[in-house]
C-alpha cells in the first residue's frame, strides 16, 4: 500500500523541482524529504527520481505516480469540502495570499466583517506577489488568493483554479498636491517612483510612459506603495498608482487621469475542488464588501 503522505511529497517534487524547495514548502528537512521519497520508491518497487544537475527529475513512472497522486489529493480535498459543506458551518482555517496594496486597503475591513459575522473562523493572511500566490494556491499552500491583472497582461491558465471577479481598480498618475502636471506627458522631465524591475506593475508603467513618448527617469524603486505615496506627497517624485491604495479615503496628493482611463482587474482564485467550502465562500463575500468603494 502506497503511503498518501509520501505521495504528496512526490507531487511536490513534480511542482517545485528540488528537494530543498519541497522541504521549505512543507517545513521538513531536505534529508527527511529524501528519506521519505526513498521509502516510497521501495514501496512502489520502481525508480521514481533521478538527478539532473541541482534539480531532480521524475522518471516516467514517477511522473505517472505524481499525476495520480494529484488526483488522489484532489479527491481527498473534495471529500473534506463536501463534508464541511454538508454541515453548513463557517468554521476552520482559511489561508489567504494577498498582494501588497490589498493587504493595506481591503484586508483590515474584510477581517472585521468576518470577526463580527463568523467568530469561529480563523483567517491567516500572507503577502505574496500574484504569480507566486497563484502557484502556491495550486500547490495547496493557500486556500484562496487575492490577485490583480494589469491591462494587456495575461496570467498562465491554471485549470485547477477558478477565478472570481472582485473589482475594477483605476490606475492614475499621482503628483504632488501643488504640481501643475495635467497629463502623463507633462511628467516626462520629472523623477518617478516605480515598483521593482521584473514586476508586472513596473512593466506596465514603463510601457505607458514609452507610449507617451519618453523614457521614465526612475530614481526610486520600491515595492512598498506607502513609500510611493510619501515620496509623491513630499514633492520628490511622481508615480502611477491604483485607486485601491486609498481604501476609499481622500488622497493627500493630486491624481491625474491617464489616456484611455486604464484599470487593473482585482480577482480571487481558489482550487475548484474546495471553492464551495462555506469558509472560503464567506471570505470571498467579505472581500467583495470590503472592496465596495471601488465599484463605479
Amino acid at each position: 500500500m502506497l503511503d498518501m503522505r509520501r505521495l504528496r511529497l512526490l507531487r511536490e517534487v513534480q511542482l517545485r523541482g528540488t528537494l530543498a524547495g519541497v522541504a521549505e514548502a512543507l517545513a521538513f528537512s531536505p534529508s527527511s524529504v529524501s528519506q521519505q521519497l526513498a521509502q516510497l520508491e521501495r514501496e512502489a518497487g520502481v525508480k521514481l527520481l533521478q538527478k539532473s544537475g541541482r534539480r531532480v527529475q521524475l522518471t516516467p513512472q514517477g511522473e505517472l505516480l505524481a499525476t495520480r497522486a494529484a488526483e488522489l489529493l484532489d479527491g481527498l480535498e473534495r471529500a473534506e469540502a463536501e463534508l464541511v459543506t454538508s454541515l453548513d458551518a463557517v468554521i476552520g482555517t482559511v489561508r489567504v495570499a494577498v498582494f501588497q496594496s490589498a493587504a493595506h486597503a481591503v484586508i483590515p475591513e474584510a477581517l472585521s466583517i468576518l470577526r463580527s459575522e463568523h467568530p469561529d473562523l480563523r483567517v491567516e493572511i500572507v503577502e505574496r506577489e500574484p504569480e507566486a500566490g497563484l502557484f502556491d494556491l495550486a500547490a495547496r499552500d493557500f486556500d484562496l488568493v487575492l490577485a490583480e491583472q494589469y491591462p494587456g497582461h495575461t496570467r498562465p491558465h491554471l485549470p485547477d483554479l477558478d477565478r472570481e471577479f472582485l473589482a475594477t481598480d483605476a490606475l492614475r498618475l499621482a503628483v504632488p498636491p501643488a504640481s501643475a502636471v495635467a497629463s502623463v506627458t507633462d511628467a516626462a522631465h520629472l523623477p518617478f517612483v516605480m515598483e521593482p524591475e521584473g514586476t508586472v506593475a513596473r512593466l506596465w508603467s514603463t510601457q505607458l510612459c514609452r507610449a507617451a513618448g519618453f523614457e521614465p527617469d526612475v530614481r526610486f524603486e520600491t515595492a512598498d506603495l506607502i513609500a510611493h505615496i510619501r515620496l509623491i506627497e513630499s514633492g520628490n517624485a511622481v508615480g502611477l498608482l491604483p485607486d485601491l491604495v486609498w481604501a476609499g479615503r481622500e488622497p493627500a496628493l493630486r491624481l491625474v487621469d491617464l489616456p484611455g482611463m486604464p484599470s487593473r482587474t482585482v480577482f480571487t482564485s481558489a482550487r475548484r475542488v474546495s471553492a464551495a467550502r462555506p469558509a472560503v465562500t464567506a471570505v470571498r463575500g467579505a472581500l467583495t464588501r470590503a472592496t465596495g468603494f471601488l465599484t463605479p
